[in-house]
């Protein structure tokens, strides 16, 4: 067992005294690690033959302060066991060969994340890689005898030789290494006689059975999957691995057996591979068809190809929303997207291409699926404002299976009661948000009003019982207050028009979404206009850094990674595009607009406490836009504390710094909200 459960034993204890005793007791109030500790589900994948289905599991492992990933499996719908238990590192990426006996999944067991396999039939998993690199994806063979993988090249050598004499040093944009496409042989018959670990780590014949198939090409690649009938693979690739490079994705053709790469899709903006058609002799794609088209606001098109890229047909050109998950069977292809706040399985007939028609509805959303290529048996997880993430399993005419019940986890405790509320905003915009009540909500009362603002800005906020990140909205709840979650314009859910409202205005449309959101709230007379808060992280940080020099609404704000000089943030991001997309220029070229969407030119009338929370190593926004928002306010003395999360980038991804994130927002809305000083506790 791993050190990490028996931490955790005394957690499942309560929660299963909870789900015995639900009506003998009162709903509690789950501590912030309890929130924290909960598991969660995802990449559910069912079995070519529909009889199982393989996921992953995450759970907190607070001894050495991370999130644990591993897989579990369930037999023809049963109750669900693990599969692995890695005390070294995540298990993931499972995929299943094509006669549903064996399962693949990367790992960590010693230096490099490599390819492992076990029978279904049972047995301990071996090897299936021994590269000296970690293995970034995978695919099956349509034969199961093969495995295509992606591996980065090996420049070690070179990098020493040269540190050695000049040495650390690093050229902007230039330090990168290709993604290169390997193939290997899948002889599971070689390690039948023994147990892994065993005697022989027979490392130097799993190298014999291992080579690289696509070198000395002028690109990464970034995707790639087979034909249908093994002779070809379809590979999305881009000039370089760096994160702007996406723009310039195309799609190609390889002949595994000579080597040969054809050219398929070339635009002069994002081209990305999403399926073969069930025959192979089409490949479905998106595209941004040309440079002008933004790759953040827009909608992508959906085109259905041949093999030679001439005879192209688009797809669901009618259709509002962006999919996800898309994949091509025999009956049709499938994909989700929101529509406003739900998100559902749809269908598209390729016969009728311009039809999309919702296939599966409940529960609320449905986050990610996998389906059989017969389009017979399908896996999915979905998720309901009262319930967590659970997986379902579905046969043609059948009904669901639920085979997980992880909502169990929060049995006896207080949640969120969420509705989805609308307003309108200055200009008339309509405006969603999800509005989170007390379990002992009052209509007759005025409650405090935290206001918590979503990230991207093409996130969305959803009703759930719970949602927390580093912002304690259960225990805010459980105090008395209301929470409201904007789906400011910008939000995905609501159409490509919708997110277009953000062009050129980011910021000032967006604080008057959040602000006419508080007025409607007031209006209805809900919340005591003296007690509100406001807050959010990424984009969501942004808006609360707007909000924090354009306002005196609040009695305080916390401002994670968020944007305070679009300057600043331009010439230091990963991600300059985003701001050209956005305002439609350069600083160079309009300094005009990126004054006008900057929190940092009202500093002079800003009058809110602010929380400042970032990570040290920031590249999305980097962290000098918190130090410049920290000494603005400084200089205009407005009461203000900046966090520093030491090692992290834009997010907060271990345990203890995020209930470290929790606790700092608890103090500082406790202060300024509720006249509380609260110290961290020591153990």
């Amino acid at each position: 067992m791993k050190k990490h459960t028996k931490k955790l034993f005394p957690y499942l204890i309560i929660l299963l005294f909870l789900s015995l005793n639900t009506n003998a007791q009162q709903a509690v109030v789950p501590s912030f690690e309890a929130v924290l500790s909960l598991q969660s589900v995802r990449n559910a994948t069912i079995s070519p033959d529909g009889k199982q289905v393989v996921y992953e599991v995450t759970s907190t492992d607070w001894e050495d302060n991370r999130y644990d990933t591993e897989l579990w499996l369930s037999r023809d719908g049963a109750t669900p066991f693990p599969l692995t238990n890695n005390a070294k590192g995540n298990s993931n990426n499972a995929k299943w060969s094509p006669d549903s006996q064996w399962i693949a999944y990367l790992t960590k067991k010693e230096d490099h994340t490599q390819i492992y396999a076990m029978r279904l039939a049972g047995g301990e998993s071996f090897p299936v890689t021994n590269c000296m690199g970690d293995v970034q994806d995978f695919e099956w063979s349509p034969d199961g005898k093969k495995l295509l993988f992606l591996l980065a090249e090996d420049k070690e050598k070179e990098k020493k030789a040269r540190s050695s004499r000049f040495g650390e040093y690093a050229e902007e944009d230039a330090e990168f290494l290709l993604s290169r496409l390997w193939i290997t042989a899948f002889e599971p018959e070689d390690w039948e006689t023994q147990t892994w670990p065993g005697k022989i780590q027979d490392s130097v014949k799993l190298k014999q059975k291992t080579r690289i198939l696509l070198d000395s090409v002028p690109y990464t690649i970034s995707r790639f999957l087979w034909s249908p009938d093994g002779t070809r693979v379809a590979i999305q690739h881009q000039p370089d691995p760096m994160i702007n490079s996406f723009f310039h994705s195309d799609i190609a053709l390889l002949d595994p057996a000579s080597g040969i790469v054809t050219p398929l899709i070339h635009n002069p903006s994002f081209d990305g591979l999403i399926d073969w058609s069930p025959d192979g002799q089409s490949i479905l794609y998106q595209t941004a068809l040309d440079d002008s088209t933004s790759n953040y606001y827009r909608n992508g098109e959906l085109y259905i190809t041949d093999l030679t890229g001439k005879k192209r047909t688009r797809v669901a050109a009618n259709f509002d929303e962006e999919f996800s998950s898309m994949n091509w069977v025999e009956n049709g292809i499938y994909a989700t997207a929101y529509q406003k706040t739900r998100r559902m399985l749809w269908r598209i007939d390729p016969a009728l291409p311009d039809e999309v028609q919702a296939f599966i509805t409940s529960p609320d959303r449905i986050n990610d699926f996998s389906i059989t290529e017969d389009g017979k048996h399908l896996a999915y997880i979905g998720s309901s404002p009262d319930q967590l993430d659970e997986i379902y399993v579905k046969a043609a005419g059948q009904p669901e299976i639920q085979i997980t019940h992880n909502t169990n986890q929060i049995s006896g405790w207080k949640v969120a009661d969420g509705d989805v509320i609308q307003w309108a905003s200055k200009d008339g915009a309509q405006i969603e948000g999800v509005l989170m009540k007390p379990a002992d909500y009052n209509p007759a009362k005025k409650y405090p009003l935290l206001v918590v603002i979503h990230g991207g800005p093409t996130g969305i906020s959803l009703p759930a019982p719970l949602t927390s990140y580093v912002y304690p909205i259960t225990q805010w709840l459980a105090k008395g207050a209301l929470v409201l979650m904007p789906n400011y314009r910008g939000s995905a859910g609501y159409g490509e028009g919708f997110r277009s409202l953000n062009v050129r205005n980011l910021g000032v449309g967006d604080a008057w979404d959040v602000l006419s959101g508080v007025d409607y709230l007031i209006e209805r007379g809900m919340v005591d206009p003296d007690s509100m808060g406001c807050m959010g992280w990424s984009q969501g940080g942004y808006i609360s850094a707007f909000l924090t020099t354009n306002t005196d609404r609040f009695k305080a704000i916390s401002v994670g990674a968020g944007i305070s000089d679009w300057m600043t943030y331009y010439v230091n991001t990963d991600i300059h595009p985003f701001t050209r997309q956005y305002l439609k220029s350069t600083p160079w070229s309009d300094p005009g607009i990126y004054a006008l969407t900057s929190p940092i030119t009202t500093i002079n009338q800003a009058k809110t406490p602010t929380l400042i929370q970032h990570g040290e190593f920031d590249r999305r926004v980097p962290i000098a836009n918190g130090y410049e928002l920290y000494q603005g306010l400084q200089d205009v003395g407005v009461p203000v504390k900046m966090m520093v999360y030491k090692g992290f980038g834009h997010g907060i991804t271990k345990p203890k710094e995020r209930l470290a994130a929790t606790w700092h927002n608890w103090q500082w809305f406790g202060k300024y909200i509720w006249g509380e000083e609260l110290s961290m506790p020591e153990k």
